[in-house]
Protein backbone atom coordinates (compact mmCIF):
# COMPACT_ATOMS: atom_id res chain seq x y z
CA UNK A 1 0.00 0.00 0.00
CA UNK A 2 1.45 3.29 -1.07
CA UNK A 3 -0.96 5.42 0.94
CA UNK A 4 -0.31 6.41 4.54
CA UNK A 5 -2.16 3.74 6.50
CA UNK A 6 -1.98 5.29 9.94
CA UNK A 7 -5.32 6.62 11.12
CA UNK A 8 -7.06 4.67 8.34
CA UNK A 9 -9.94 2.19 8.58
CA UNK A 10 -11.59 -0.01 5.97
CA UNK A 11 -15.40 0.06 6.19
CA UNK A 12 -17.25 -3.00 4.88
CA UNK A 13 -20.83 -1.75 4.61
CA UNK A 14 -24.08 -3.65 4.15
CA UNK A 15 -22.28 -6.77 2.95
CA UNK A 16 -24.94 -8.90 4.60
CA UNK A 17 -25.75 -12.24 3.01
CA UNK A 18 -29.33 -11.20 2.13
CA UNK A 19 -28.22 -7.91 0.58
CA UNK A 20 -25.38 -9.50 -1.40
CA UNK A 21 -27.89 -12.06 -2.70
CA UNK A 22 -29.91 -9.25 -4.33
CA UNK A 23 -27.11 -8.63 -6.85
CA UNK A 24 -27.38 -10.53 -10.13
CA UNK A 25 -23.69 -11.56 -9.91
CA UNK A 26 -22.04 -11.07 -6.55
CA UNK A 27 -18.90 -13.14 -7.09
CA UNK A 28 -16.72 -10.22 -8.29
CA UNK A 29 -17.62 -7.89 -5.42
CA UNK A 30 -17.14 -10.66 -2.85
CA UNK A 31 -13.72 -11.45 -4.29
CA UNK A 32 -12.69 -7.79 -4.40
CA UNK A 33 -13.93 -6.94 -0.90
CA UNK A 34 -12.21 -10.08 0.41
CA UNK A 35 -8.98 -8.86 -1.20
CA UNK A 36 -9.41 -5.42 0.44
CA UNK A 37 -10.05 -7.02 3.84
CA UNK A 38 -6.95 -9.19 3.53
CA UNK A 39 -4.82 -6.19 2.54
CA UNK A 40 -6.17 -4.12 5.43
CA UNK A 41 -5.49 -6.90 7.93
CA UNK A 42 -1.97 -7.42 6.54
CA UNK A 43 -1.27 -3.69 6.96
CA UNK A 44 -2.80 -3.39 10.46
CA UNK A 45 -5.66 -1.25 9.16
CA UNK A 46 -8.78 -1.76 11.27
CA UNK A 47 -11.69 -3.37 9.41
CA UNK A 48 -15.03 -2.07 10.62
CA UNK A 49 -18.19 -3.81 9.49
CA UNK A 50 -21.39 -1.78 9.18
CA UNK A 51 -24.72 -3.57 8.92
CA UNK A 52 -28.27 -2.29 8.65
CA UNK A 53 -30.80 -3.73 11.03
CA UNK A 54 -33.69 -3.10 13.35
CA UNK A 55 -35.20 -4.47 16.52
CA UNK A 56 -37.79 -7.19 16.06
CA UNK A 57 -40.88 -5.61 14.53
CA UNK A 58 -38.78 -2.72 13.13
CA UNK A 59 -40.06 -0.03 15.53
CA UNK A 60 -37.32 2.32 14.25
CA UNK A 61 -38.98 2.52 10.83
CA UNK A 62 -41.25 5.55 10.51
CA UNK A 63 -44.14 5.57 8.07
CA UNK A 64 -42.70 8.89 6.83
CA UNK A 65 -39.52 7.16 5.64
CA UNK A 66 -40.37 6.27 2.04
CA UNK A 67 -37.53 3.80 1.52
CA UNK A 68 -37.68 1.80 4.71
CA UNK A 69 -41.44 2.00 5.33
CA UNK A 70 -42.09 0.15 2.07
CA UNK A 71 -40.13 -2.78 3.52
CA UNK A 72 -41.37 -2.52 7.14
CA UNK A 73 -43.86 -5.37 6.77
CA UNK A 74 -41.04 -7.56 5.44
CA UNK A 75 -38.63 -6.45 8.20
CA UNK A 76 -41.28 -7.23 10.80
CA UNK A 77 -41.23 -10.91 9.82
CA UNK A 78 -37.47 -11.31 9.42
CA UNK A 79 -35.15 -12.69 12.08
CA UNK A 80 -32.97 -9.59 12.46
CA UNK A 81 -30.06 -11.51 13.96
CA UNK A 82 -29.91 -13.58 10.77
CA UNK A 83 -30.53 -10.58 8.51
CA UNK A 84 -27.62 -8.64 10.01
CA UNK A 85 -25.08 -11.45 9.49
CA UNK A 86 -22.23 -10.52 7.19
CA UNK A 87 -21.79 -12.73 4.11
CA UNK A 88 -19.85 -15.84 5.22
CA UNK A 89 -17.01 -15.20 2.72
CA UNK A 90 -16.40 -11.78 4.33
CA UNK A 91 -17.05 -12.61 7.96
CA UNK A 92 -15.35 -10.45 10.60
CA UNK A 93 -12.24 -11.82 12.28
CA UNK A 94 -12.06 -12.04 16.05
CA UNK A 95 -11.80 -8.58 17.53
CA UNK A 96 -13.13 -6.75 14.48
CA UNK A 97 -16.05 -4.47 15.22
CA UNK A 98 -19.53 -4.53 13.74
CA UNK A 99 -21.59 -1.35 13.86
CA UNK A 100 -25.39 -1.52 13.50
CA UNK A 101 -27.00 1.39 11.67
CA UNK A 102 -30.69 2.16 11.42
CA UNK A 103 -30.78 4.09 8.15
CA UNK A 104 -28.81 4.40 4.91
CA UNK A 105 -25.71 6.29 6.10
CA UNK A 106 -23.25 4.33 8.23
CA UNK A 107 -23.49 7.18 10.76
CA UNK A 108 -27.30 7.18 11.08
CA UNK A 109 -28.44 5.67 14.36
CA UNK A 110 -25.05 4.04 14.99
CA UNK A 111 -22.01 4.55 17.19
CA UNK A 112 -19.65 4.68 14.19
CA UNK A 113 -18.40 8.18 14.88
CA UNK A 114 -17.53 7.28 18.47
CA UNK A 115 -15.63 4.20 17.26
CA UNK A 116 -13.73 6.27 14.66
CA UNK A 117 -12.76 8.85 17.30
CA UNK A 118 -11.64 6.18 19.77
CA UNK A 119 -9.33 4.68 17.10
CA UNK A 120 -8.26 8.18 15.99
CA UNK A 121 -9.42 7.34 12.45
CA UNK A 122 -9.16 10.28 10.06
CA UNK A 123 -9.27 8.38 6.74
CA UNK A 124 -11.98 5.94 5.73
CA UNK A 125 -11.79 3.50 2.83
CA UNK A 126 -15.32 2.60 1.74
CA UNK A 127 -16.73 -0.62 0.30
CA UNK A 128 -20.35 -1.67 0.16
CA UNK A 129 -23.75 -2.25 -1.34
CA UNK A 130 -25.31 -0.10 -2.68
CA UNK A 131 -23.17 2.55 -4.29
CA UNK A 132 -26.25 4.81 -4.48
CA UNK A 133 -27.20 4.00 -0.89
CA UNK A 134 -24.78 3.41 1.96
CA UNK A 135 -21.66 4.41 0.01
CA UNK A 136 -23.09 7.71 -1.25
CA UNK A 137 -24.73 8.64 2.06
CA UNK A 138 -21.70 7.72 4.15
CA UNK A 139 -19.27 9.49 1.81
CA UNK A 140 -21.30 12.71 1.86
CA UNK A 141 -21.69 12.75 5.62
CA UNK A 142 -18.05 11.80 6.28
CA UNK A 143 -16.81 14.50 3.90
CA UNK A 144 -18.92 17.05 5.79
CA UNK A 145 -17.26 15.79 8.99
CA UNK A 146 -13.80 16.41 7.42
CA UNK A 147 -12.69 12.81 7.06
CA UNK A 148 -10.28 11.91 4.25
CA UNK A 149 -12.10 9.48 2.00
CA UNK A 150 -11.22 6.73 -0.45
CA UNK A 151 -13.83 4.71 -2.33
CA UNK A 152 -12.83 1.33 -3.78
CA UNK A 153 -14.96 1.40 -6.92
CA UNK A 154 -14.80 -2.34 -7.60
CA UNK A 155 -15.65 -3.08 -3.97
CA UNK A 156 -18.98 -1.29 -4.34
CA UNK A 157 -22.01 -2.38 -6.31
CA UNK A 158 -25.44 -1.13 -7.23
CA UNK A 159 -28.35 -2.84 -8.92
CA UNK A 160 -28.12 -0.08 -11.54
CA UNK A 161 -24.68 -0.26 -13.18
CA UNK A 162 -25.15 3.17 -14.82
CA UNK A 163 -25.77 4.81 -11.42
CA UNK A 164 -22.66 3.07 -10.04
CA UNK A 165 -20.58 4.32 -12.98
CA UNK A 166 -21.81 7.92 -12.72
CA UNK A 167 -21.25 8.06 -8.96
CA UNK A 168 -17.76 6.55 -9.06
CA UNK A 169 -16.55 8.52 -12.09
CA UNK A 170 -18.37 11.86 -11.85
CA UNK A 171 -19.73 12.43 -8.32
CA UNK A 172 -17.40 10.76 -5.80
CA UNK A 173 -14.09 12.19 -7.13
CA UNK A 174 -15.05 15.65 -5.84
CA UNK A 175 -14.96 14.34 -2.25
CA UNK A 176 -12.83 11.20 -2.33
CA UNK A 177 -10.02 9.37 -4.04
CA UNK A 178 -11.67 6.70 -6.18
CA UNK A 179 -9.46 3.66 -6.73
CA UNK A 180 -9.81 0.00 -7.58
CA UNK A 181 -8.81 -2.48 -4.90
CA UNK A 182 -5.62 -3.33 -6.82
CA UNK A 183 -4.67 0.37 -7.03
CA UNK A 184 -5.28 0.71 -3.29
CA UNK A 185 -3.19 -2.36 -2.45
Amino acid sequence: MEQNTSNTALLVMDMQAGIVAMLPDSSAIIENVSKAIKAARNNNIPVIYVVVGFRNGAPEVSKRNKGFSAAKAHFSTVDMDEFMKVHPDLFPAEGELTVIKRRVSAFAGSDLEMILRSFDIQHMVLTGIATSGVVLSTLREAADKDYKMTVLSDCCADRDEEVHRILTTKVFPSQADVLTVDEWI
